[in-house]
């Protein structure tokens, strides 16, 4: 039996019994935040319980070390929208201790690439395209500078609005205790 077909067969007596209706709610976060967060398995439940957060209370934007590596990407485009058409009045980065992305070694990442098949000459490509791979896989050295960073982009992108806060916190992936490292509403008071 694949993974997909254990999860559809869930996922039908889950319908069946009708098991959807205690997560019910609308598209609007009841919280009015949103919160970009690390992939990392440890954090699918225990942030949220951590945070005190239910089904319905936030939007969840996920990505590898809860970075905003772009001004123009998809991640920052999830958090315009969660402001502007979905209601959220804050945002929370909220990163973790032990990261992966923090030990990441981009010339394994490349040789596991090419050990599934990706041809060795496309990395040539896209270097003389302008594409830095090591720099494009790089993550950070420390969480806390990474937050603080990518709460920089969020606060100062040309589109964002000044008077939402923007926060930045380091959870422990063990424990769930968050650390603070940017407080938002000192900067949006300010404006």
């Amino acid at each position: 039996m694949t993974i997909l077909s254990t999860i559809l067969e869930f996922n039908e007596t889950f319908v069946t019994e009708k098991k959807y209706e205690e997560y019910a709610t609308t598209k609007f976060p009841d919280k009015r935040i949103v919160i970009l967060t690390c992939m990392d398995t440890r954090l699918t439940e225990l942030l949220p319980k951590a945070m005190n957060l239910k089904n319905g209370d936030a939007k969840i934007i996920k990505s590898a070390g809860a970075i905003v590596n772009h001004p123009f990407g998809g991640i920052m485009r999830s958090l315009l929208v969660a402001i502007y058409d979905l209601q959220a009045d804050e945002v929370f980065i909220v990163a973790h201790h032990d990261c992966g992305m923090s030990s990441i070694d981009t010339n394994q990442i490349i040789d596991k690439m090419v050990d599934r098949g990706i041809d060795k000459n496309l990395f040539k490509t896209l270097q003389y395209s302008g594409i830095d791979m090591k720099d494009w896989l790089h993550g950070f050295s420390d969480v806390t500078e990474s937050v603080r960073m990518s709460v920089d982009i969020v606060r100062n992108h040309p589109l964002m609005d000044t008077t939402v806060p923007v926060h930045g916190l380091v959870a422990h992936p063990d424990t769930g205790k968050l650390d603070i490292i940017v407080d938002g509403y000192a900067f949006a008071a300010q404006n």
